[in-house]
């Protein structure tokens, strides 16, 4: 299966240190979530992959920004920075957790990120109309993808310690 490059509207790369272009979050989610599984959520949603994909950008945003309340609130910082912990460290990544259905293992970091799949697809369904439990279930299915992309992008940045602001990139809070 060819390797297909999707790009949110309006989402551009993030530029590194290095000058280099690095690909965003959300297109790291959408290159692990591929063409076939882009077109099995828009089935869900009944809608086309160019909806499937609004969607699951919208998600991820939800999601990234969950993880980042999560980081700044006492009550959630030290559990979010033993999962980023996890995901960056030198262990071979994760494997088969992106498949859609629900999660495979993961460990802290998909316990995170399931407790969040609710709160994010509940604003998901109120930004977009999409019935809450279709936004749940498109969430659902998204979570393992999610965790798949930053454990990639964790092994890619040498699980060098930056933690969740290097992993999700853009502006940190």
């Amino acid at each position: 299966m060819e390797n297909l490059r999707f790009r949110m509207p309006g989402n551009r790369a993030n530029r590194s240190v290095s000058g280099m272009s690095e690909p965003s979050f959300q297109d790291d989610v959408l290159n692990e979530l591929g063409a076939d599984r882009l077109h099995e959520i828009a089935g869900l949603l009944g809608t086309d992959a160019a909806g499937a994909q609004e969607v699951v950008g919208s998600s991820v945003a939800e999601l990234s920004g969950g993880l980042r309340q999560a980081a700044a609130e006492p009550g959630s910082a030290d559990e979010v920075r033993a999962a980023v912990d996890e995901v960056a460290s030198p262990a071979p990544p994760l494997q088969g957790v992106a498949a859609l259905g629900g999660l495979v293992g993961g460990g802290l970091m998909a316990g995170v990120l399931a407790r969040l799949a609710k709160p994010a697809a509940n604003a998901v369904a109120k930004r977009t109309g999409i019935p809450p439990a279709t936004a749940d279930r498109a969430v659902e299915l998204l979570v393992p993808v999610v965790l798949a992309a930053l454990t990639r992008r964790a092994a890619r940045k040498g699980g060098a310690g930056g933690g969740l602001g290097d992993l999700l990139g853009g502006p940190r809070k």
